[in-house]
């Protein structure tokens, strides 16, 4: 059966197993195949990034037709243009929008509540960083606005209040109020007061000038039965503020997020442990008074624990994770600068298969008494399951460790090892070292002989040393700062064709080879940062460019060498001028220019008329195509497009899942774009994101390397619980 008969539904359903890169790939194929895969976008984990200028209108309509119910408004103020794009969300997106993101947006109570009230069907709301709306005390202060809130809010199921100064008892009131389903609750780094009773016996909680633990645990006390997850990250919640929250009668929590909660103690932990059983994700990182014994607390009581997060745990030993085999249902341990940490009893824990955790993600980051023989070890114990493994900073382990990986988990996903100084070309290339090195490897294992024996070592020696080539599902790859790492072997085994984000930073040695080696071996690459690489030139980038047609995010600051033809190479891989936002960082005056012959050279290569001065302007080797916003726009000069750009304040693009939003631009009390504070350093220094865009059949390509730059319409990941 020929494809162009398929029913779009058939197509539909097919390019729903593809992932985000490879369907937009799809949507180039025909009109059908266009139409399956924009039908085929429309998930619940899709967020869109709006940023509030003129140029988002247009798309806001476009995103409309698609339905779109995901979406994050960015730097919205009190200005006319944001007054426009609210109306504008509310008109075409508010009545299917689930899920709305405000954080830190400076809006006005008006329009906040014109916007709310637009939106019958949210179950998220995150309102992080919004301290406007809550200066003043009166939001939701007027009876009509209440009921119609109530409306509007009877389906929310998340609400975010991260980082809110000005949050009262009052406010939180009368928002949590209008919300009866409530289930997810954030108060992370909100001023929250534990030993202070402003109320002394009173049942009157509504007070406007702070946000009381009273009023908390009567709001838990109300909404027992339905809250199951709750995050006090930052707040100084203390032992007994918590065995008033855990013992509150009813409650159930799924989710409990305590990031740098300073002054809980490990009675507080037990006691969590006891009266909240039923716990599936627990985070303690930078809990700094908490050890040994609040681990022990939670593997003896929280047996359902599937995520356990213990970084920054200057006081955890390797004595508190003796019981980590009792999570029988553990999928993700973090365990990242725990300094005393080696690893030495979650090897034992491993090494017996009645016993071993099915864990997919472990995280050692900054352990440095981590040693060759604790990852051997746990590589052949956790091969079936594990799939996220960051070694970052292990300074100790050497090429020992990264062929035991290539050998024992070639399920991996995400490899990180930046900042590991002792790996070596031998290493990635899976060649036996030379003689002394190899010694070394041998003593390195056999410093902890219970970890590993003789025979576990003479096997292990025998087996076929796999290179990193062997990871061939590898999708994030880090190798930042491993210095002694050069051409000889990146140009070997950086050959994963399903790698998307790559890491080769402050690598001295590489040259113009590893960067075609790794353009032509890794064509799904969304992210490549090669940053500090001082022997990269012009000439590589204009050989690699072919290859990286999925390059969405790209970082080369600090290459020295590099010149102005290397910016026209990046931007040969996207649209015209017209609808690119190129903002690259300024060399200094001191600093090494391009020669003019090299310019002429590249400019003469793509050059035609503008579409409103006449003036020869760049021209790309693609064919001009559609923005998101499905409006096609003429060729322009480098002036008229800053005219342009100055109009609509900023670039509309697009970028793909999890990426972080970029930000706005910074800007004097006129409106004008101020200076960047940091110092410029010597040289060429560029960062570039490439953005695909869902609707458009090509890619946007948007330049964002410092403060100037505007903000972007983009496309991110979200989690959905």
């Amino acid at each position: 059966m020929e494809t162009r008969r398929l029913p779009v539904e058939v197509i539909t359903y097919i390019l729903s197993f593809l992932p985000i890169a490879d369907r937009k790939e799809a949507s180039l194929v025909n009109h059908t195949w266009y139409f399956a895969a924009q039908d085929s976008l429309r998930q619940e984990n899709v967020l869109y990034n709006i940023p509030a200028t003129s140029a988002s209108l247009a798309a806001i309509e476009s995103l409309a037709r698609r339905r779109v119910s995901c979406i994050s408004l960015t730097s919205l103020d009190s200005s006319t243009v944001s007054r426009d794009v609210i109306q504008a969300v509310s008109c075409h997106l508010g009545p299917h929008l689930q899920s709305l993101c405000l954080r830190g947006s400076s809006l006005t109570e008006t329009s906040f509540v014109h916007l709310l009230l637009a939106c019958p069907c949210l179950s998220s709301l995150d309102l992080s960083g919004c301290n406007s709306l809550f200066m003043s005390g009166t939001l939701l202060s007027k009876p009509e606005t209440i009921s119609q809130a109530q409306r509007a809010l009877t389906n929310l199921r998340e609400l975010n209040l991260a980082g809110l100064r000005y949050l009262s008892d009052l406010s939180f009131n009368r928002l949590t109020g209008c919300a009866p389903r409530l289930a997810r609750l954030s108060l992370a780094r909100c001023h929250l007061t534990f030993e202070f009773d402003p109320y002394r016996g009173s049942s009157n909680y509504n007070s406007s000038a702070l946000l009381s633990f009273r009023n908390l645990l009567r709001f838990l006390k109300e909404r027992a039965s339905s809250l199951r997850a709750l995050d006090l990250s930052g707040t100084s919640i203390t032992s007994p503020a918590m065995r008033s929250l855990v013992q509150v009668e009813g409650l159930r929590l799924r989710e409990l997020v305590l990031q740098n909660c300073r002054d809980l103690s490990n009675e507080a932990i037990g006691l969590l442990c006891t009266h909240q059983p039923h716990l599936t994700a627990l985070d303690l990182t930078g809990c700094s008074e908490l050890s040994d014994r609040a681990a022990l607390a939670v593997s003896a009581g929280l047996r359902a624990l599937q995520s356990l997060c213990l970084g920054k745990l200057q006081r955890l030993t390797d004595r508190g994770l003796l019981g980590i085999a009792e999570l029988r249902s553990l999928q993700r341990l973090d365990l990242s600068e725990c300094s005393l940490v080696s690893g030495s009893e979650l090897v034992k824990v491993c090494s017996a298969p009645e016993l071993r955790p099915n864990l997919a993600s472990l995280s050692f980051a900054f352990c440095s008494l981590l040693r060759d023989s604790s990852v051997l070890s746990l590589a052949r114990s956790l091969s079936p399951s594990l799939r996220v493994l960051d070694l970052s900073s292990c300074v100790s382990i050497t090429n020992v460790s990264i062929q035991a990986i290539a050998s024992h988990l070639p399920r991996l996903t995400v490899l990180r090892l930046a900042w590991c100084k002792e790996l070596t070309d031998w290493g990635l290339l899976g060649v036996e070292e030379p003689g002394e090195e190899r010694n070394h490897g041998r003593e390195n294992l056999e410093q902890d002989p219970k970890v590993l024996s003789d025979s576990a070592w003479n096997e292990s020696r025998k087996r076929h040393r796999a290179s990193l080539q062997a990871l061939g599902q590898l999708q994030e790859l880090d190798l930042m700062a491993c210095s002694k790492l050069t051409d000889r072997s990146i140009t070997k085994v950086i050959r994963l064709p399903a790698l998307r984000r790559l890491s080769l930073s402050l690598l001295p040695e590489l040259t113009d080879a590893s960067l075609v080696a790794v353009a032509r071996g890794c064509q799904s690459l969304e992210q490549l940062s090669m940053s500090h690489c001082g022997k990269l030139t012009d000439k590589g980038f204009v050989e690699a460019a072919s290859s990286l047609r999925r390059l969405q995010h790209l970082v080369i600051s600090g290459c020295s060498q590099l010149t102005g033809q290397t910016k026209l190479c990046a931007a040969s891989l996207c649209l015209p001028p017209e609808h690119t936002g190129l903002c690259f960082t300024p060399r200094p005056s001191w600093g090494p220019r391009p020669t003019s012959d090299s310019t002429k050279a590249a400019r003469g290569a793509f050059t035609r008329r503008c579409g409103q001065c006449s003036n020869k302007t760049l021209e790309f080797k693609q064919p001009p195509a559609l923005c998101c916003c499905a409006v096609p726009q003429p060729t322009l000069c480098q002036h008229c497009l800053r005219g342009v750009r100055r109009g609509c304040d900023a670039a509309v693009t697009a970028s793909a899942l999890n990426q972080a939003p970029a930000q706005g631009a910074q800007r004097n009390r006129a409106g004008n774009p101020t200076p960047p504070l940091r110092k410029q350093a010597v040289g060429f220094s560029v960062q570039v994101f490439i953005a695909p865009v869902l609707g458009g059949g090509r890619d946007l390509f948007s330049a964002l390397s410092s403060p100037r730059a505007g903000p972007v319409l983009r496309q991110s990941g979200r989690l959905v619980p």
